[in-house]
């Protein structure tokens, strides 16, 4: 009877486990309802959309991976309040904000979760560096890569069809950069340095080969890296150069101190440099120096945009903040994704993808459509210098022939 009673016990005792891991499976985290899903039951369900936004939220460049992250995020909220249906079924957008630390190899690394994840596109990545290897995973996977910021040329020019940028080239920056030192500056002796970066080096690289084809001649090359706030040997042998202008391609945390030493050391040639140094933090960092940079911006100023004045009032409001750098162009890239979603009438990635050629769309930088490469029709370069540490426009330069 003992027996028995052991093995009736036995018994109970897998059936109450049985019954316990069934109810535990009926607890576990649901999937969101798939559009097949919401269909049988009448298109009721609420399908959730995830897009990827990829930049550095930690490191040197962390508080423009946050502008753009930001510009991302208050598109997702907009149209969320707003309200999405796509072929008949709500959609609401959820945002993947990821760290990609400015580093190509954990910028590789979340394309994959991106992949894995099945996103619907990718707003990023920042830094071009970043976004030319991460460009091969998303290709693969036929996922949309929308960057509002790499500006490498490189980046569109792999023969991806999932690579597109709504932001200029730096093969128009560096030539817009290159004609206002021999034109406005009457530069003709050219010291060119950068940070060793895609983006750095890129944007140096055309810069220079402007110059050069303008009659300039540079006369020093120096390279460091995107770490680097030590800039005296490199100062030191440019200054027994003498330049007229500088051009340096980085990033802000390294222009800052790059200008800041040089005006110690007495060097009075102009400093040049790009989008990734025209920010209200090179001022912080390089103090009443900033006075001698002149930079670009890939685009219009904001104020001049469109629709900037109503964006900018919405993002600082919302962040309580300013914009920093290219958080319109993010948010914009967000409103691609949705106006492609809705063209091809589906959230299936692939085909949201075979919309994107041909987007034609209006947005708060202004119109939006690509050509074969996946870089703007249109667009423009804005020059800056700085007047008591605050960026002043100087000139803007147009491509495309277009009104943006």
């Amino acid at each position: 009877m003992e027996e028995k009673a052991v093995n009736n016990l036995a018994k109970l005792t897998v059936v109450g486990v049985s019954l316990t891991s069934l109810a535990l499976m009926g607890c576990g985290k649901k999937e969101p309802p798939s559009h097949e899903a919401a269909q049988r039951n009448g298109g009721a369900a609420e399908q959730v959309v995830t897009i990827g936004h990829a930049g550095p939220l930690t490191g040197g460049s962390s508080h423009l991976g946050k502008d753009n992250e930001n510009g991302a995020r208050l598109a997702v909220e907009e149209i969320n309040e707003t309200g999405l249906v796509i072929a008949g079924q709500k959609v609401r957008l959820e945002l993947d904000g990821e760290d990609d630390a400015a580093d190509p190899k954990t910028g590789t690394q979340i394309a994959q979760k991106f992949v894995d994840e099945h996103v619907v596109a990718v707003i990023g990545h920042l830094n071009s560096g970043v976004s030319i290897p991460a460009s091969r995973i998303y290709n693969e996977a036929n996922i949309a890569e929308i960057s509002p910021s790499s500006t490498n040329p490189e980046y569109t020019r792999q023969g991806y069809r999932s690579a597109y940028r709504v932001v200029a080239t730096d093969a128009q920056q560096g030539p817009a950069l290159g004609g206002y030192a021999l034109k406005s500056l009457n530069a003709r002796t050219i010291a060119v340095v950068d940070d060793a970066t895609a983006y750095g080096k890129g944007l140096a690289d055309e810069f220079a080969k402007a110059a050069q084809a303008g009659g300039g001649r540079v006369v020093a090359r120096e390279a460091t890296t995107d770490k680097s706030t030590d800039f005296r040997a490199i100062l030191t042998s440019i200054k027994s150069a003498h330049p007229d202008v500088i051009m340096f391609g980085g990033m802000d945390s390294t222009v800052g101190p790059f200008i800041r030493q040089a005006a110690a050391l007495g060097l009075s040639a102009k400093v040049l440099s790009g989008d990734g140094a025209c920010t209200e933090k090179v001022a912080e960092l390089a103090g009443d120096a900033v006075s001698n940079l002149v930079c670009s911006e890939a685009s219009l100023a904001v104020s001049r945009m469109p629709q900037g004045a109503e964006f900018e009032k919405r993002f600082e409001a919302r962040f309580n903040g300013p914009i920093l750098f290219n958080a319109p162009f993010a948010y914009d890239a967000v409103y691609l994704v949705v106006d492609a979603m809705k063209r091809a009438n589906t959230t299936d990635a692939a085909k949201v993808l075979a919309a994107m050629p041909t987007s034609d769309y209006n947005g708060v930088i202004g119109h939006i459509a690509f050509d074969a490469h996946g870089d703007m029709k249109e667009g423009a370069i804005s020059l800056y210098h700085y007047q008591d540490r605050k960026k002043a426009l100087l000139d803007v330069v147009r491509y495309g022939g277009g009104s943006i």
